[in-house]
């Protein structure tokens, strides 16, 4: 299965996400946000990047614009569960318009990652 570095930074819905993969037997490595996540980058390329959007030092749409800089063409998910004056929809809109394979609104379902998994992976 596929090598994925999640990144984000709410502790439980991580942890959540990461056993998901693990049950679907993917390995997955984490970072609690974007400036962890590009500093991994350095040691190992995943397959596959499932990131955040709102998180601190570097938050997912830095993280992408800066994977985009780079050229990096590592496929990414982005999620997002919204704030109070920021909506989850705009968040992964503003994502998609960046390029990532696909977008998920927290809370998701196993069936939804896998078909995320899917369509980004091809």
């Amino acid at each position: 299965m596929a090598n994925i570095l999640v990144i984000d930074d709410d502790d439980q819905f991580r942890d959540m996400l990461v056993q998901m993969l693990i049950l679907d037997a993917h390995h997955v490595n984490i970072a609690t946000d974007g400036q962890m996540g590009l500093g991994m980058l350095s040691h190992k390329t995943p397959d596959l990047i499932i990131t955040d959007i709102l998180m601190p030092k570097l938050d997912g749409i830095d993280f992408i614009m800066e994977l985009a800089r780079r050229h990096v063409s590592i496929p990414v998910i982005a999620v997002s569960g919204g704030r109070r004056s920021i909506s989850a929809e705009f968040n992964l809109e503003s994502a998609a318009l960046l390029g990532v394979k696909a977008t998920l609104s927290k809370p998701f379902v196993r069936d939804d990652l896998r078909k995320a998994l899917v369509k980004a992976l091809g």
